[in-house]
């Protein structure tokens, strides 16, 4: 009876084990599934933005210098209607561009494309990035995945937030990067808002980069989420997050 009881116990003990080894297979699999699913909207969104910045840009770029050396014979009215219209033209194709792929980054740099994103909405807010000593670039995939978290927490904070200034920090550490990003704003009930679009993209595209994170939000006290992003395929300890 006991050796029947040891290969029974023995027999039900492989068949869990079996079953949870499964199960991390299937969850890994569908995070595979996830990540390229991921790269491949981005490659998509890369070759239709680079397209419309590089193609349609550049003929509107021509096109508007071409009109304005254009002899109107006194149609001054006329010239700088089309004019007007051109430079909106230019300046709607340069919008779709950056919001489609940040065409640019890969060229100009990580940081240098933040701070420029930075100017740009400074008569908005008061944004302030404090990048540590000790940066190294990053995976392109994971630059540009970062940056869009910080411009869709920027967005959210502009649009339904009454925050006046925004913090961005950045911080390299021997086998992760620490990003923290705060405001002073009302802050918000994350039960209430986890599944609107924009926390929706933010925590995929944390998932997507096998990093971790946390929000800590306090009403009328702003919020902050804090994310850590391996430099390999281990996650960081959650306790770092604390």
């Amino acid at each position: 009876m006991s050796f029947i009881l040891l290969a029974y116990r023995s027999f039900i003990s492989r068949i869990i084990k079996e079953k949870n080894a499964q199960h991390e297979a299937e969850v890994l699999h569908q995070k595979k599934l996830v990540l390229e699913n991921i790269k491949a909207q981005e490659e998509e969104r890369k070759r239709i933005a680079v397209m419309i910045h590089d193609d349609i840009g550049n003929r509107l770029n021509i096109l508007s210098l071409w009109l304005n050396n254009l002899d109107t014979k006194g149609d001054e009215i006329i010239k700088k209607k089309i004019y007007s219209q051109m430079s909106s033209l230019i300046d709607a194709a340069r919008s779709i561009s950056h919001s489609l792929y940040p065409v640019n980054l890969e060229s100009v740099g990580f940081v240098l494309y933040v701070e420029e994103m930075i100017a740009n909405l400074s008569h908005k807010i008061n944004i302030s990035m404090r990048v540590m000593p000790g940066y190294e670039k990053k995976d392109i995939f994971i630059e540009v995945q970062l940056y869009r978290i910080i411009q869709e927490f920027t967005t959210n904070v502009i649009k339904h937030s009454t925050a006046t200034d925004l913090w961005i920090y950045i911080k390299d550490y021997p086998r992760h990067m620490a990003v923290i990003i705060s405001d002073n704003g009302q802050g918000f009930d994350f039960d209430l808002v986890k599944k609107g679009m924009g926390i929706k993209n933010i925590e995929s595209r944390v998932k997507s980069m096998n990093a971790v994170h946390k929000w800590k939000n306090t009403l009328n006290k702003g919020s902050r989420l804090i994310i850590l992003i391996p430099d390999n395929h281990e996650l960081p300890n959650q306790n770092s997050l604390n």
